[in-house]
């Protein structure tokens, strides 16, 4: 896997994927940005949210559960003083569809936790509290 980082002046960066997907990254305006992308930290968060659900619902279609929506809300803190790395991360998954068993929604978390979300298995080795819950909603 490969990427490349362009600066592109004042505290505005251009992360390309290796698959050719372009995203704009800024720092807020305290510290010489515009506020016109997310920040780096907060984009490593969300590609541990996004790693995550797709395990998720990966998990729970191949288990043949009627999932209609996954979102996974994710709340972090991170450390006072530099380096300011998470300390905590709590992934809360709502999970909607019809007809869900409680057991396999349980079941996809946890797999994703444990076994398959690269991410989240990675920063939990460097030390981050890394916790799961979810709910699920009925669909009517």
């Amino acid at each position: 896997m490969k990427a490349r980082v362009q600066w592109a002046g004042e505290a505005l960066f251009l992360g390309e994927s290796g698959s050719g997907h372009v995203v704009v990254m800024d720092g807020p305006p305290d510290a010489g940005g515009r506020n016109l992308g997310v920040r780096p930290m907060e984009m490593l968060l969300i590609g541990l949210g996004g790693c995550s659900n797709f395990d998720v619902v990966s998990i729970l279609r191949k288990g043949r559960q009627p999932v209609e929506s996954c979102e996974v809300f994710l709340d972090a803190e991170r450390a006072d003083e530099e380096p300011k790395v998470f300390t905590k991360i709590h992934l809360h998954f709502v999970v909607k569809g019809r007809g869900l068993k409680e057991a396999q929604v349980k079941r996809a978390v946890e797999l994703s936790a444990e076994k398959y979300c690269s991410a989240s298995i990675m920063l939990g080795r460097a030390g981050v509290d890394i916790s799961h819950d979810y709910e699920i909603v009925e669909l009517g």
